[in-house]
């Protein structure tokens, strides 16, 4: 019978961040697409509601909450511990590149075979370092959506994106990305603990993994 053991693997912070991030993402994903699209009595002439200025507050909350999370994700990168640093998991050394490969076959149900890591695999930390790339540049396009003239936001956005047209569209794309990425992410991690008895689930509320005893 095989032994486990407790380790310690996910820091404060990055249970903050990930407790941030994750519904700061659900909260603009619903806001974001009222705001594009407003599905209640906002266009009735007369209303006792200002609905849109509500979604419009709590989207801007939201913004903040996400903006901090990923400047918390930016500083762990590198400043982390072992296993939060991003150089334990991107493919940039033969053995996370294996890894990297390895997972994408054993997600594929192609083979059996799986590296235990107790960090993120190079599968996951890929994606999620790509994610974290996106999320700057979906705040940075709200922050000169939402401070169109005269701030320094404005000549970063109009430097980066052009006019604020494009960096509207650009923000209304990645708004889906992140959709889908939190459908995806919460269908593996589930599959994931389902299959293995590492605690991936239970790690994000108190930083624990199980990791299987050297005999």
């Amino acid at each position: 019978m095989a032994v486990y053991e407790k380790k310690y693997v996910w820091s404060i912070l990055l249970r903050l961040f990930h407790w941030t991030f994750a519904p700061s993402i659900f909260t603009l994903i619903v806001t974001g697409l009222y705001i594009h699209w407003p599905w209640t009595n906002t266009w009735l002439e007369g209303s006792h509601q200002f609905t849109m200025a509500t979604m419009r507050w709590i989207h801007f909350i939201a913004g903040m909450l996400f903006t901090c999370a990923v400047i918390a994700r930016l500083y762990l990168w590198f400043f982390g511990n072992k296993y939060e640093r991003v150089w334990d998991f991107l493919p940039i050394t033969g053995r996370n590149i294996k890894n990297l490969f390895s997972t994408l076959l054993y997600y594929a149900y192609l083979t059996d075979h799986h590296e235990e890591r107790l960090g993120h695999n190079a599968l996951a930390g890929t994606a999620y370092f790509f994610t974290i790339l996106l999320a700057i540049v979906q705040f940075l396009t709200g922050l000169y959506l939402l401070y169109p003239e005269g701030s320094i936001f404005t000549s970063i956005g109009a430097t980066l994106f052009g006019t604020q047209q494009v960096a509207r569209f650009i923000h209304y794309i990645l708004n889906w990305y992140f959709a889908w990425f939190a459908l995806v992410h919460i269908y593996i991690v589930v599959w994931n603990d389902v299959k293995h008895p590492e605690g991936l689930i239970s790690s994000i509320f108190d930083g624990f993994k199980f990791v299987k005893k050297e005999q």
